[in-house]
């Protein structure tokens, strides 16, 4: 296969099964299947074009031109490349265990789910290969569309109400900031186009710098940066299996992927480090950072404690992007991969503490562990790829950003990045802590705020057979948090070229 069909399949396969699922309303069985099916498909499609980018090359393909030197148009360099790899790869796991979890919670439209699902992440993968920044635009839209169905699965007045908040958010600062910004970049440059070392330099000086970065910054909403961040909590009352690819992988990965993506092929490195306007973008950065892992420390419902988790995660990447030299933009890169691997284990956890043990609060789960071994080992480990400890794979991304806050000189950007981390100790490892060395309340005295209470409590240690579905995907994805500490150097040596102008 050639890597313009490779670009192009991969970006329509998820089109085609939506398609296919679509009929298969009445049939879990094959509903399931075609989504496997696709996923996989989907995914080698992608790991196709590895070779190709890792030997130096961009591989791409024009769709249609709209206007004088602007087109539909896809081209693959490191930075999509690894965004890609994450999206169509989790997607296999997080669909496994959205079968499991779909079934195991008795979930109403499931064809429609899986449908949007599909839809979402030929839109992500769009995102990953564009080759500009109108392409960027269009497909982020189509993401932001696509997930709204999603969040509002459950047809309940919260989740419609969640829905305004997520939609009008993301459409509104799309629409006002980073539209107006792609409209200014094109009348000051002239082209829309990724291009290494930026295409803004000699065309743009001084304070409309900062003011530009600005625009593209807080248009990209899904970051989830200060103050436009309450579409991420408001949407976790979408199906977990949402949250965990979605919003901790695809949707919220867009966001940040975006404001990294623009400012090394947009700006470039030379042109914020030269005029000093990402700094202001740097502090809005570590502010986010810290408010959110606080705000998170205090909320007792697991999912919401994660969103807000998410939100301080996805600043660590703001931050690489704001501190413009190598290191910086590496780390930032990195903890794209670190951070979807760690998170997606810990929303996969949760899930499957609401359809095993019908446990949503924190407050709730004294003596789970017991119960459900593997599922509080997996999120231990998630969590510590989350803090930064050794042996998982968040330990590398947070190292290569304290490199680039030291190499810019930003000594309080280091302490703000050691900070977060205790901050992330004290509201994750209460959550493994309490499963495993507390004692389970006496039966009857279930929390309130428990999402159901059923019989499975009575079950002991097989409490987890029977669910394997949602407690063998957060398996799978906590080694890869290990793994992904022992191969750092495979990322570092593809997104290494990111940087180098």
């Amino acid at each position: 296969m050639s890597a313009s069909l490779a670009i192009l399949a991969a970006i329509l396969l998820p089109l085609i099964g939506a398609a296919l699922l679509s009929t298969q309303g009445d049939n879990p069985n094959k509903r399931e299947g075609i989504t496997i099916l696709t996923t996989i498909a989907t995914f080698l499609c992608v790991l196709t074009l590895l070779p190709e980018v890792l030997d130096g090359h961009r591989p791409g393909v024009e769709l249609i031109e709209l206007f004088p030197g602007i087109s539909l148009a896809f081209r693959v360099e490191p930075l999509g490349m690894l965004f890609a790899l994450i999206a169509s790869g989790l997607w296999i796991v997080t669909s496994l265990y959205a079968i499991g979890y779909m079934r195991g919670h008795h979930e109403i439209n499931q064809t429609r789910f899986f449908v949007c699902f599909a839809v979402a992440i030929s839109a992500a993968l769009a995102v990953a290969f564009s080759r500009n920044l109108l392409t960027l635009f269009a497909a982020y839209e189509v993401l932001s569309l696509s997930t709204y169905p999603l969040v509002t699965h459950h047809g309940t007045e919260a989740a419609k109400r969640a829905g305004r908040v997520y939609l009008g958010i993301l459409m509104t600062t799309s629409i006002l900031f980073l539209l107006l910004a792609i409209i200014w970049t094109y009348h000051l440059a002239g082209t829309l186009e990724f291009t290494p070392g930026g295409i803004l330099a000699g065309h743009v000086s001084g304070t409309t710098v900062g003011v530009l970065l600005g625009l593209f910054v807080f248009g990209a909403g899904k970051a989830a940066l200060m103050p436009f961040h309450r579409w991420l909590p408001a949407a976790m009352v979408a199906p977990t299996p949402v949250s965990a690819l979605l919003h901790a992988v695809a949707v919220v990965k867009v966001g940040v992927f975006t404001v990294l993506k623009v400012v090394i092929y947009i700006f470039g490195l030379d042109l914020l480090t030269s005029t000093g306007m990402s700094i202001w973008l740097m502090y809005v950065a570590a502010f986010t950072i810290i408010a959110a892992s606080v705000v998170a420390i205090y909320k007792d419902n697991l999912k919401a404690r994660l969103a807000y988790s998410t939100i301080s995660q996805l600043s660590y990447i703001v931050l690489g992007a704001a501190l413009a030299n190598t290191w910086g933009v590496i780390g930032g890169g990195m903890h794209i991969a670190m951070h979807a691997m760690g998170k997606i284990t810990l929303f996969f956890c949760a899930g499957a503490l609401i359809v095993v043990a019908h446990k949503t609060e924190v407050s709730t789960m004294q003596g789970l562990g017991r119960k459900m071994p593997w599922t509080f080992a997996a999120f231990g480990v998630g969590a510590m790829s989350i803090i930064g400890l050794p042996f998982v794979g968040g330990v590398w991304s947070k190292w290569y950003l304290a490199l680039g806050a030291a190499e810019a000189h930003q000594i309080p950007l280091i302490l703000v990045l050691l900070v977060s981390s205790l901050l992330s100790i004290v509201y994750l490892v209460p959550v493994v802590a309490q499963a495993f060395f507390k004692e389970a309340p006496a039966h009857g005295h279930d929390h309130p705020g428990d999402a159901h209470h059923g019989s499975d409590e009575n079950d002991g240690e097989n409490l987890e057979r029977k669910h394997i579905l949602c407690v063998l995907p957060p398996c799978i994805t906590a080694v890869g948090c290990i793994l992904l500490f022992f191969y750092s150097d495979a990322l570092y040596t593809l997104l290494a070229p990111i940087a180098g102008g």
